[in-house]
């Protein structure tokens, strides 16, 4: 019998795993990626000749985007655990699935695992889910949990940075333009009990994370919009391996100067379609109207989430087209 854990590549996926490890530890086989790798199924499907009995756990992946995957996964007699606040799509009915799924946008796949897992995390193991919640921009959660836990601001703080930084490490065009591989910076954090203990410890890979992000937001931060308006703003960034690290930070850090604004932050393609430039697209929903990112995306083939989704290939004939669903 073979254990897989599949978990996305940012801090939601790195911290739903840390905490399921801390209290169920297992000798378990990684498979992960860049955020945007989310056919997690499909790789390890069509990789792996799956036995009955297998254990598999997914997080942080969205179950309509891995729908065939998972049902060849069940058919082969493997058990799933999958945790998600993605769009679920049709959910097999199968007796080897464990699924919880929540797809409110105060939520995260970290703090479904921490609910699940109740009394079985240690106190400060809870910790990672603010990680979490901070990385995903759900930041009056992240807070509001922070406050009733009793943590002073420099605790917060310490949270809100690391879990900006390691969602920030989930994002470029392959594994090349990170700092750390998720599966390596997994590995290094799963090792403390609590985020703190991580920071203390890992001093090294914690400033690394952080300069790397400051270093970046600066740059992205002095692009200005191809569009703005009161209700929407995009703007477009180069093809660099900085701006491809970035490309979906900054859009929250928008989010947050601007709660009243929906954006697209477009980050341009090495590839062509015929004679069209391409580009990545990241969509972050106002702050304080989290509905209708996923909905956006999936007009141009994307996925994601109510308040934060992405597109990855969107030709230059489609942006205004983009900027008026916007």
């Amino acid at each position: 019998m073979a254990i897989y854990d599949l978990f996305n590549g940012d801090a939601d996926g790195i911290c739903a795993l840390i905490q399921l490890r801390l209290a169920e530890p297992k000798d378990s086989i990684l498979v992960t990626g860049i955020k945007r790798d989310i056919k997690l199924l499909k790789n390890l499907t069509e990789q792996v000749e799956l036995q009955q009995g297998d254990e598999i756990v997914v997080l942080d992946v969205s179950m309509a985007k891995n729908t065939e995957y998972l049902n060849k996964a069940l058919n082969s007699g493997a058990n799933v655990f999958y945790a998600d606040h993605h769009q679920m799509g049709d959910k097999p009915e199968h007796e080897n699935l464990d699924a919880h799924i929540n797809t409110a946008s105060n939520t995260c796949t970290a703090l479904i695992v921490s609910a699940y897992l109740k009394s079985q995390l240690k106190k400060e193991s809870h910790a990672w889910a603010i990680v979490a919640a901070f990385g995903d921009n759900i930041t009056i959660v992240a807070e509001a949990l922070c406050n009733k836990a009793g943590y002073s601001e420099e605790q917060t703080n310490q949270l809100r940075t690391l879990g900006i930084c390691m969602n920030y490490n989930g994002y470029g065009a392959d594994v090349s333009d990170l700092f750390y591989h998720p599966a390596d910076l997994y590995k290094i954090a799963v090792k403390y009990a609590s985020p703190f203990e991580f920071i203390e410890n890992e001093f090294e890979v914690f400033n690394t994370l952080s300069n790397g992000y400051e270093s970046d937001m600066a740059k992205a931060l002095q692009t200005k919009p191809s569009h703005e308006s009161e209700t929407a703003a995009m703007f477009i960034l180069p093809n660099e391996k900085w701006a491809r690290r970035v490309s979906g930070v900054v859009g929250n850090e928008l989010a947050n100067q601007f709660p009243d604004r929906a954006h697209a932050i477009l980050t341009k393609r090495e590839e062509l379609i015929g004679d069209e430039s391409t580009y990545q697209v990241s969509i972050r929903a106002p702050k304080n109207n989290l509905i209708g990112a996923d909905v956006i995306a999936a007009k141009f083939g994307g996925g994601g989430r109510k308040g934060a989704a992405g597109v990855d290939i969107l030709t230059e004939s489609n942006m205004n087209k983009l900027v008026d669903l916007l």
